[in-house]
C-alpha cells in the first residue's frame, strides 16, 4: 500500500531520536551537519506533519513529550529498516564497482592494458577485472549490452550507439622474414602489392584487417588479396612470418621487439597511411564510474 503524503520523510525521524539521545537541539544539529536553525525548522515541519507538540524547548536542551517518545517508538523499526536498506545498496554498489568488465581489442589487450591495468592496480586495489577481447563488432556489441562496461577499439569507424575517446595513436607496418624478397629489394611496396599478394592475416572483423582494407581500398580502389592464412593472435601471425609462410601487416606494437633483433624486417609502404586511431567506447548518453572511469583517465594519459 503507498505511503500517505502526510508522513514525513524519515531524516526528520532520525533528528527526532537524536533529540531523545542527545538532549538538545543543537547537538542533533551537529550530529546531522546541520545548522541548529535549520533542525528547528525541520522539527517543527515534523510537528506541523504530526499534528501534536512533539518537543519541550527548555532553557538549556530539549525532551521530547509522551507524543514524541510514542512516535520516536514507532518510527525506531523504520529508521533501523532504512539503515540497513542503504547498507544493503552501499554493498550491491561496493560489489558492483569492485570489478571492471573490459571488451577489447587484441593489439590493446595484448600490448597496452597491461601497463594500464597496473596503474588501475594502484589506484583501485580491491579491483578484479574481467577481460574478453574479440574484433570490433563483437566490443561494441558487449559494450552495447551491458556485459562490458568499457571496450577498446582499433577499427576505422566508431559503431552508432557508443561514445568515444582516442587512448593512443598506433601505425601498421608491413614485416617480412628476413630472408624474404621484399627484405632486400629497394622499390617501397605499393597499395597494389597488399592487393594483389595474399598476406598472413587477423581473423575477419579484427581491427588491424578492417584497417589495412580501408586503407586499400581508399589509395587503389580495390580489395586486398585473400589472406594465404588467418590466424587468431599477433603472437601467431609473427611466428607464421618468421616462419617464411609470408608478408603480415601488423601494429607497431606487436613487432617492436621483433624490428630491434632483426627476427623481422620492416617493409615501406609508398603512398598508404596505416596510421590509426585507438579508441575507448561506451554507450552515448551514459558516463562512466568507479573503476571503468580510472582506468579511462589511465589510458588517456598514455
Amino acid at each position: 500500500m503507498p505511503l500517505s503524503p502526510r508522513v514525513a520523510d524519515l531524516t526528520s525521524f532520525d533528528l527526532l531520536r537524536s533529540v531523545a539521545e542527545l538532549g538538545s537541539i543543537g547537538r542533533a544539529a551537529r550530529a546531522h551537519g546541520l545548522s541548529q536553525p535549520a533542525a528547528s525548522a525541520r522539527l517543527r515541519l515534523l510537528e506541523d506533519h504530526v499534528g501534536v507538540p512533539l518537543l519541550e524547548r527548555l532553557a538549556r536542551g530539549a525532551t521530547l513529550t509522551a507524543a514524541g517518545e510514542l512516535v520516536v517508538s514507532w518510527a525506531r523499526s523504520a529508521l533501523d529498516g532504512a539503515a540497513d536498506l542503504e547498507a544493503g545498496i552501499a554493498a550491491l554498489r561496493g560489489g558492483r564497482d569492485s570489478q571492471v568488465r573490459i571488451a577489447a581489442a587484441v593489439t590493446v589487450a595484448e600490448y597496452l592494458l597491461p601497463g594500464w591495468l597496473v596503474a588501475l592496480r594502484k589506484v583501485d586495489p580491491d579491483t578484479s577485472v574481467a577481460l574478453s577481447s574479440g574484433g570490433s563488432e563483437e566490443i561494441a556489441g558487449r559494450v552495447l549490452s551491458g556485459a562490458a562496461e568499457i571496450g577498446f577499439l582499433e577499427g576505422p569507424a566508431v559503431p552508432s550507439g557508443l561514445r568515444a575517446c582516442e587512448v593512443a595513436r598506433d601505425e601498421l607496418v608491413l614485416v617480412v622474414a628476413p630472408d624474404h624478397p621484399w627484405a632486400t629489394r629497394r622499390r617501397q611496396a605499393r597499395a597494389a602489392d597488399l592487393a594483389t599478394t595474399p598476406l598472413v592475416s587477423c581473423l575477419p572483423g579484427s581491427g588491424a584487417r578492417e584497417a589495412l582494407e580501408a586503407a586499400v581500398r581508399e589509395q587503389d580502389g580495390g580489395a586486398v588479396a585473400a589472406p594465404l592464412l588467418e590466424v587468431s593472435s599477433p603472437t601467431a601471425i609473427k611466428s607464421a612470418v618468421i616462419g617464411g609462410i609470408g608478408p603480415a601487416v601488423l601494429s607497431t606494437y606487436a613487432v617492436v621487439g621483433e624490428l630491434a633483433t632483426g627476427a623481422l624486417v620492416r617493409v615501406p609502404i609508398a603512398g598508404l597511411d596505416l596510421t590509426r586511431r585507438l579508441r575507448a567506447v561506451w554507450p552515448s548518453g551514459q558516463s562512466l564510474r568507479g573503476p571503468a572511469r580510472d582506468l579511462l583517465a589511465i589510458a588517456t594519459r598514455g
